[in-house]
């Protein structure tokens, strides 16, 4: 079992490895449904080998995602296998092999792949109905690829509003993808797949889905997505559904771990990132509240720390910061994307806003806390313009930043493949210029990310005084974590 990874003899039990589990629940809106298993970890000190990125070890008190997606279709909904036949998805197993696509060029292509994960949730159910009198049943939150990239089912989820499908909308159908060069499934001529009705079903149904390996399957003769992510709560004897967004694992003993090893004899007071997987101040440690104790024995054993965040909810610990920087190499980073409030809603919904963050940042400057910025992913193309950098860096100024610094996108893995369909729907002309940056490769190469950078590197030059920062040693934002310490979640 994987868990055995982070075991304490038989203090670790969650379902599917023992009974007697803690668990809490929180009667806010922020936590309904969600249940956090309190579980006591090995250990808390994670070794980043290779120093590639100015810090040796971290600190993640947290596993599970409470914003994930849900993508479901009926059971029924036929799937496109290997053979060039069909199966119902609620009878499709992990391992089995079936198609989904892959791009090559400007053009997706059918692509052989494999079942990583397969589980069963209860959705509020919505009819497409197509031209040619294809039926899909599936939830408000499943995509499907149309003509114009991918679209959610329905409009808008807890507020926020994103591409969905409308009348006449166009599906990417199996006779719109290019051949397989080896074995191609029986082709048909072209179907009508133009959207003619959307209507609730006005009830809750079974539901299924899949996670494949190129992110996507052919759901009913339709090009469907799935969520690529989910298979990693399988490793931990969780499922891959509801576990995965309402089942959160919350390390209890992680501030007596962390006394317990920076107290060893051989610590030698080497730098401890937080924030280098998950955001150390996400909603739950307003309860949990186990930073304060982490950042005292990290102060207690002389060891200089660096926390990255995208919550002004650092603030509740600023005076054990200002007491530590001191007499500690001390940084606390606030991520700052974009200022713009459509851009932020749309790609950062959950989080504080941007405005909160930088108020932070003057406030921990006001203390005499080291305190910069962090302006990641730098996209090109997308974010990287001087015009668009330009009021980050402004702000940053303002607020009296240490420094700024700018972390050039890299893709690894399903990332990969995630940031490519939001490419195929949102700028199909940067395309090109994305494969010849990431073709075989996860990161940009040195001079490419020099390019990407250059309008950070230069307002930081010209706005605060001394030189911006390229790959600082600090945290990666969320979501952004070195190969070496790539999480289970």
């Amino acid at each position: 079992m994987r868990w055995d990874e982070q075991r304490v003899e038989n203090d670790l039990r969650l379902p599917g490895v023992g009974d007697g589990s803690v668990v809490r629940t929180f009667d806010v809106p922020e936590a309904m449904g969600i249940n956090f298993h309190e579980v006591r970890a090995r250990s808390a000190l994670n070794r980043v080998p290779g120093g590639r990125y100015g810090f040796g070890w971290t600190i993640n008190p947290f596993r599970g995602c409470t914003h994930a997606c849900v993508f479901c279709l009926d059971g029924e909904t036929p799937i496109l296998m290997a053979d060039g036949r069909t199966r119902p998805l609620e009878e499709i197993e992990v391992g089995d092999a079936i198609y989904g696509t892959a791009l090559r060029g400007s053009q997706r292509h059918l692509e052989i792949t494999t079942v990583k994960a397969h589980w069963a949730s209860r959705e509020a159910g919505y009819r497409v109905l197509l031209e040619d009198g294809t039926t899909l049943i599936a939830s408000g939150d499943h995509r499907f690829l149309a003509e114009g990239g991918w679209k959610f089912v329905t409009d808008a989820a807890g507020g926020t509003h994103r591409p969905h499908l409308r009348l006449n909308d166009n599906l990417v159908g199996v006779g719109a993808l290019g051949p397989l060069r080896k074995r191609t499934p029986p082709r048909t001529a072209a179907a009508r797949l133009g959207v003619v009705a959307i209507e609730p079903l006005g009830m809750e149904i079974p539901m299924f889905d899949i996670t494949t390996g190129t992110g996507d399957f052919i759901a009913n003769g339709v090009v469907s997505h799935n969520c690529f992510a989910r298979k990693s709560h399988t490793y931990l004897g969780l499922d891959a559904g509801r576990d995965f967004e309402r089942e959160i694992v919350v390390k209890v003993n992680v501030p007596e771990l962390v006394r317990a090893e920076l107290g060893r004899p051989g610590w030698k007071q080497e730098l401890v990132a937080l924030g280098t997987n998950t955001d150390p101040y996400q909603w739950v440690e307003s309860r949990y509240r186990m930073m304060p104790e982490i950042l005292e024995a990290l102060e207690a054993a002389g060891t200089p720390v660096s926390v990255l965040t995208k919550s002004p909810l650092v603030m509740r610990d600023v005076e054990i910061y200002e007491r530590m920087s001191k007499v500690l190499p001390v940084s606390v980073n606030l991520s700052v994307p974009t200022l713009d409030e459509d851009a932020w809603r749309a790609t950062e919904p959950h989080t504080p806003s941007p405005e909160a963050r930088l108020n932070a940042v003057a406030e921990l400057r006001r203390r005499g806390i080291d305190s910069g910025v962090l302006i990641a992913p730098l996209m090109p193309g997308i974010n990287d313009d001087p015009d668009q950098v330009r009021p980050i860096v402004e702000a940053a100024h303002r607020a009296g930043a240490s420094f700024l610094g700018g972390v050039a996108l890299h893709l690894r893995d399903e990332v990969k493949e995630v940031f490519f369909a939001w490419l195929e729907a949102k700028r199909p002309d940067l395309i090109p210029r994305y494969e010849a940056l990431y073709r075989d490769r996860a990161y940009m190469r040195p001079e490419q990310r020099k390019q990407a950078t250059r309008a950070v590197r230069g307002w930081g030059r010209d706005r605060l005084g001394r030189p911006a920062r390229e790959n600082l040693p600090r945290p990666l934002p969320p979501g952004q974590d070195p190969p070496a310490q790539r999480p289970l979640f």
